[in-house]
Parts: structure tokens; sequence; C-alpha cells
């Protein structure tokens, strides 16, 4: 006969061992979640019809000032700066502007006051030059002159019976090239040695491709050229400019992939891996890149996004545009994407190197995730000013055709300035 203890532990060992019988035929595995992710790329920045710009100080007889700025091949600097002793006359290049490079595609250096015209803004009447009462300094005020409501003209196409000192007599232009893409230009006013002299008031410049930035010979005067030809005020005109333009990149058709680890794009602090970002980062072609995922182990969706949303085959996108694309994935995959920055050597914009993870706590990550992505260069070509380096697209001669480096893939850090990321690209997240 059992006494009370043994009674107690062997009651204890039956319901022990009732339990566990019950609970394993109660047990349930939870499911991993999956779902159907379809991501967004897009292009954000606000469209610039220049690639920059800046005013500058009036130059009195035998004064000079200088500016400084990056140009790529294809580019041309415009300028204007009022002629003091006129009505409304101003210096400037041709309304399309100096081109900065010749045909052989060297940088147009020296002596350019040959390219630079006298121009009527057709604004207010003229007077006799150095005489009339409504021109500097003897106009009792700003805009007082008689309104002419004409077009913008060569001084020399006007005949308006007046002579007018030849432009070499009062101002001289000269460009240098400082190396890579960066120019000079150096201003003086050489009235001093002549006999009609004249301040040369302060002024606009602009660095563009095709088109006529600051006026449109023939036309209207318009967006502060009027304040600028008749009264020196070059406020409004520079900030016109200085609006409109800026650094814009398209960016490359790129590569997704999804894996449940590792580094299939590259390792942060490690040469590129040979696996085709070389060829993505420098020239926006995916393929390679795509390629290598074929067979590695962990990879379990992967693919080319090319397409923009309502285009037809590959193409990159510009301000405006997008890509999407789907694809399938789990709880435990992660996610990541590389899409060249066109308007550089060699950088890209993806999330650190492991990706992002898919799921928080079994739910799909959806919605903004442009704040985890970072811009990365590659390593494999050296950086020029973004914007003008001469090996960028659509500067280039060719693909790869850069100055070689070897260095590691990191989050760039040169002497350059970027945009930062939140202004150049968006991408989001969707699941169902």
């Amino acid at each position: 006969m059992l006494d009370m203890k043994n009674l107690l532990l062997f009651a204890a060992a039956s319901l022990f061992a009732f339990t566990a019988c019950d609970d394993d035929d109660d047990i349930v595995t939870n499911p991993i979640a999956s779902g159907t992710f379809t991501v967004t790329v897009e292009n954000i920045q606000q469209g610039k019809s220049f690639f920059n710009s800046g005013t500058t100080d009036a130059a009195g007889p035998g004064g000079s000032y200088s500016y400084t700025f990056n140009a790529g091949k294809g580019t041309y600097l415009s300028f204007a700066s009022m002629f003091v002793q006129s009505n409304d006359l101003f210096y400037g290049f041709g309304d399309t502007g100096l081109a900065l490079y010749d045909d052989n595609g060297d940088a147009v250096t020296g002596d350019v006051t040959s390219e630079v015209m006298l121009w009527d803004a057709g604004t207010e009447v003229n007077q006799e030059p150095g005489v009339g009462t409504d021109q500097a300094p003897r106009q009792s005020g700003a805009n007082t002159g008689a309104e002419e409501n004409g077009s913008v003209k060569l001084i020399a196409d006007v005949n308006d019976g007046y002579n007018y000192p030849a432009t070499a007599e009062v101002i001289k232009i000269e460009l240098s090239h400082d190396g890579g893409t960066e120019f000079t230009v150096t201003v003086t006013n050489v009235s001093d040695g002549f006999a009609f002299q004249t301040p040369v008031a302060p002024g606009v410049w602009v660095v563009h491709n095709s088109g006529m930035p600051i006026f449109t010979e023939n036309e209207a005067s318009m967006n502060g050229l009027e304040g600028l030809a008749e009264d020196g005020a070059n406020a409004d005109l520079g900030m016109y400019l200085s609006d409109n333009s800026g650094y814009v990149s398209p960016f490359a058709p790129g590569v997704f992939v999804v894996n449940t680890g590792g580094l299939p794009l590259f390792e942060d602090g490690v040469p590129h891996l040979g696996n085709g970002l070389e060829a993505l980062a420098e020239d926006g072609s995916p393929g390679d890149l795509n390629a290598s995922f074929d067979g590695l182990a962990g990879i379990t969706a992967n693919g080319v996004f090319s397409a923009p949303v309502g285009g037809n085959g590959g193409a990159p996108i510009f301000p405006g545009d997008s890509y999407e694309f789907t694809f399938e994935a789990n709880e435990l995959d992660y996610f990541n994407l590389a899409t060249m920055l066109v308007q550089s050597n060699d950088l890209f914009v993806a999330f650190e190197d492991k990706g992002i993870y898919l799921f928080e706590n079994g739910i799909p990550v959806t919605g903004d995730v442009t704040s985890k992505l970072m811009l990365w260069d590659a390593g494999t070509e050296v950086n020029e000013y973004p914007g003008a380096g001469n090996n960028q697209a659509p500067r280039q001669a060719g693909a790869n055709t850069g100055t070689e480096e070897t260095n590691s893939v990191m989050e760039v850090n040169d002497s350059f300035t970027y945009p930062a990321i939140k202004d150049l690209i968006r991408v989001t997240i969707s699941a169902n």
C-alpha cells in the first residue's frame, strides 16, 4: 500500500505524462510569413534648365573681377553686364553663349573679348552715351527713361545715330582652364586707357547647355534683364538664373536581389567582387551583375528593372519618371537594389551591404524606405565634379573611359558636394 508521499509523487508523475501527451497532440508550427512585394523607384529631382550661375560685382575703369566654375564638354557660358553710360545697353556673348570646348573637345582659353557684343535691351529709348540725363550717374532714379517696348538687338543693328566705343576699349574677358573641368573668367574694365571711360555694372553669368538663358535676339527682354540693362540691378535676373540652375541626374536601369543572407551586391569596405558592380556603377549596365546571382546560394529572387513606368524599353529615369518591379519573399529574406547616379563616375544608390529586412515581427515592411538608402562609391573610377566630369554620361566618349582606381566600395566621401538622397530618389514598398 502506497504511503501519502509516494501517492503524491505518483499522482504528479501521472499528471505530467498526461499533460505532455495532450500538448503533443496540440502542437502547431507557426507558418513563415510571406507576401508579394511591389517596389517603386522614383526620380524626384526638380528639373533645371542650367547647370550653374552667379552674380558679379561692378568694375570701375582699370578694375577687374574673377569667378570660377566647373563645366563639362558641350556646355556654354553666357553673361550680361550693363554698359553704364547708356540707357539700356549691356555686354554679352551671342544669345546662345560661348562654347567652352572646341570641336576637338579641348577647353577654350585665352582672350575671348572678340566674342563679346554690345546689346540693346529694347526697354528704354537711347540717349547719347555718356550725356543722357536718364543714364547713370545723371538719372534721378531707377527706371526713369522713356519706355521703348522694343526687343533685344545688337546695337550695331539699332541705327540710333549715336557712336559707341569699341567693345575692346571698354571690357576685356579672359578665360583660363584650371584643370579637370574648372574654368576661371577674369573681367577687366580697360576703359581707363581710352577716351570714353565708364564703369562696368554688376552682372550675371550662367553655364548651360543649348538654348538662350539670358535673352533671345529680336525678342523682348525677360526675367529681370530690363533692370540689369537699365540700372545695373542684377538681383532679379540673378535670382531667376539661380532658381533654374543646379545638379540634375537621371538614374540608370538597375538590379534587385532578395536573399536569405550574405552580401550578393557588395561588401562595405572591400573592393568590388568582380560580379558586374563596376559596369552598373560606371555605365548603368546591370546585366552582368544580375547574371552573377544565377546559382548563387541563398538567392530567392532577383532581376533587372529597366523600363520606366509608361515607357517602351529600357531607359534611364529622368525627373518625374519611375521604375516598378514585383517579387515574392518571406520573413527570412533581405532585400537590396542598386541603380547608378548617372551624372557621376561610379556612384550608385543602394541600402547597406546586407540589405534591409522585408518583415518585422511577421508584418511586411511597407511605405517609404528612402531614409535607409545610401550613396555608394564603387571605388573603380576616379570621381570628377558631379554633373560636369567629362568621363560621366552623357559627355564620356564611351563605356569605361575614366581614370581607373582600385578602392573599396564605401559610402561616397570625396571633396565634392552631392544633393541629399531624399532630394534625388524615392523608394517605396507595398505588399499583399
